[in-house]
């Protein structure tokens, strides 16, 4: 079973993904940084659900 955070960090960075392309699109730099933050944070979470997946096997 995967981890809850892999899936909450996938969207996170899915999430971040849009935010950021919609910010470039208007040209709104806070959007953009916005969105690479977001990022980043679903990546770090994503990778603890990939250790804790690890733990459980």
């Amino acid at each position: 079973m995967i981890d809850k955070d892999r899936i909450a960090g996938s969207a996170k960075q899915v999430e971040g993904t849009v935010k950021e392309a919609v910010g470039k699109v208007i040209g709104d730099a806070k959007l953009v940084a916005d969105g690479k933050s977001e990022k980043v944070e679903g990546k770090i979470q994503n990778t603890v659900g990939g250790i804790k997946d690890a733990l459980k096997e």
